[in-house]
């Protein structure tokens, strides 16, 4: 611990955590064993961070929300192990919508990023540069974002989906796919994603068929919906993907134009 740094006496500190100069640690933080607090970060009240976690110079975690209808309920950020929250990055506490702003674990945000109160991140997402998630965001595991996207408030990013740079994401991205242009639309599935984290190729086929149905073939979601559910092969992402798109009430992304 560095003595130029203000850590509060009600922090909880884990084992061999590093803080370094200059670096302000709220009361009611909890870090823990083995994270590195780099130079001039930012951790308020609320802040929940989890094991062997890096977080780079001028971070700011768990400030208030930037939301007029904010009370001062007493709301928390959790971030999990092993997360890498780069330069500038700023990740703001919830509201008493989830009562929480989460983070999951192996993830990295790269410098400046914004998730803004109540977004809720799974595992081993990757969010590029200067992407900003508004309120009330959810974006599932092994999602990747590129550089410079915006994502509109209350929009879910399906697992394993791959959001090209400055995309503007104002509807919910299924499961598996890979999105681009303006508007947002579907480009494909992420086969190379899938297939370097294991998916065999006859799954990678069996998605990409049940996409094709529902965006290249002319049809209509709720017929689509029903050609797949009569005639794709049962498997765990076939319903993923069905009940995904059941609940996406606002809708979601355009098919090919």
């Amino acid at each position: 611990m560095s003595n130029l740094s203000h850590i509060d006496s009600e922090a909880k500190i884990g084992k061999d955590v590093i803080v370094s100069p200059f670096s302000f640690i709220d009361k009611n933080v909890e870090i823990g064993d083995g994270t590195w607090i780099g130079p001039n970060v930012t951790i308020f009240s609320g802040a929940r961070i989890g094991k062997n976690c890096r977080i780079f110079p001028g971070a700011v975690i768990s400030a208030i929300p930037q939301d007029l209808k904010f009370n001062g309920e007493d709301t928390t950020t959790e971030i999990g192990d092993n997360t890498t929250i780069r330069e500038c990055v700023t990740i703001n506490r919830g509201t008493t919508d989830k009562m929480k702003t989460a983070v999951g674990s192996n993830c990295l945000l790269m410098a400046y990023v914004h998730v803004a109160h109540d977004c809720i991140l799974g595992n081993n997402i990757i969010i590029a540069n200067s992407v900003n998630l508004a309120g009330h965001v959810t974006v599932e595991d092994w999602v990747i974002l590129e550089g410079l996207a915006a994502v509109q408030q209350f929009v879910t990013i399906g697992a394993h989906a791959f959001i090209t740079g400055g995309s503007l994401v104002r509807k919910n991205v299924p499961p598996f796919t890979k999105a681009a242009r303006e508007p947002l639309q579907y480009v494909g599935i992420n086969s190379v994603g899938l297939r370097r984290r294991g998916f065999s190729n006859e799954s990678v086929l069996e998605i990409e068929d049940i996409y094709r149905t529902l965006y290249v073939k002319g049809h209509n979601v709720t017929n689509a919906l029903a050609i797949i559910e009569q005639e794709a092969p049962n498997s765990k992402e076939k319903q993923q993907i069905l009940t995904f798109i059941r609940e996406s009430k606002d809708g979601i992304m355009r098919g090919i134009s």
